[in-house]
């Protein structure tokens, strides 16, 4: 395929150099103004236009901006006619559904979406850590369904398919499972830096790595450890006490957290019969 990426940062970037080595021409780029040395460094060759020029290239245009930007780049390279009958426009977003491309949908193209679901912090990671990953694909005909599945496939990635209007939600899943994993990695940092620990980072990796082990081993449900799921209500408490005296800002999370985790717990079947009332006893005086 020729293709034309618009908005050539990380992810952008990282798609077109692994759909480049798949054998795709990847006939321009797009973006801001870092887009023309990310260009020249991982991809040597290609031509960074703006977003109309590129697309008149292509025959597939992927559209990688921020969600803010995406439909109003498909209603400029649509009213220029830089796309139309026998070209695709896919977005690459994960929670933005397919109406931000329906101009070029209107125009005659067929479209879909196409996000990898993965964090890619630089575009090195990004390149190193979309093979093996899953990749969200949706389309509104099959055409642009094998097209989707197709390039996905090309980047090392492994398709699934999530309904348009469900996106959010297959995105919000993408929040907790990331996001807020690395937020709350930061709160845990800061609380074995205030306990006297050297370094936060060595101390916490190897649990780290054995919880997420366990959770892909038994899922999340039998996975799960600590004071909830033994309706350790004195354990709570110390920990609160102790978070309000050395970090305050960390009292509202284990409050909201510990909630969820009593959920769970109860869910495993493994919640001494007194114990949700004991911890939520103890949480109800934090709130």
């Amino acid at each position: 395929m020729d293709l034309a990426v618009l908005g050539a940062g990380r992810v952008g970037t990282a798609l077109a150099v692994l759909w480049r080595r798949a054998g795709h021409r990847i006939v321009a780029v797009s973006g801001g103004e870092e887009t023309p040395e990310r260009a020249a460094r991982h991809l040597p060759g290609v031509p960074v236009l703006g977003s109309v020029d590129a697309a008149r290239e292509a025959g597939v245009v992927v559209i990688a901006t921020p969600d803010a930007e995406i439909a109003g780049v498909s209603q400029e390279i649509a009213r220029a006619g830089a796309v139309g009958p026998g070209t695709a426009v896919a977005h690459a977003s994960g929670a933005t559904g397919l109406d931000a491309i329906a101009a070029a949908r209107s125009a005659g193209a067929e479209t879909f979406a196409i996000h990898p679901f993965q964090t890619c912090p630089t575009v090195e990671a990004a390149m190193a850590d979309l093979p093996g990953a899953g990749f969200a694909i949706t389309s509104g005909t099959a055409e642009g369904l094998a097209i989707a599945e197709r390039l996905a496939l090309d980047a090392g990635g492994r398709p699934f398919r999530v309904d348009d209007e469900l996106k959010p939600l297959y995105h919000a899943a993408a929040v907790f499972g990331s996001n807020y994993l690395v937020t709350v990695t930061a709160i845990a940092h800061e609380l074995l830096r205030a306990a006297g620990i050297e370094d936060p980072a060595g101390i916490l990796e190897p649990l780290q790595d054995a919880t997420l082990a366990n959770v892909e081993r038994v899922g999340p449900v039998e996975a799960l450890t600590g004071p909830a799921v033994r309706g350790d209500a004195v354990t709570v408490a110390r920990n609160l006490r102790a978070l309000s005296e050395r970090a305050p800002g960390a009292v509202r999370p284990y409050v909201a957290l510990a909630y969820l985790a009593l959920e769970l717990a109860e869910r495993a079947g493994r919640l001494p019969a007194d114990g949700r009332e004991a911890v939520e006893e103890v949480l109800a005086g934090w709130r």
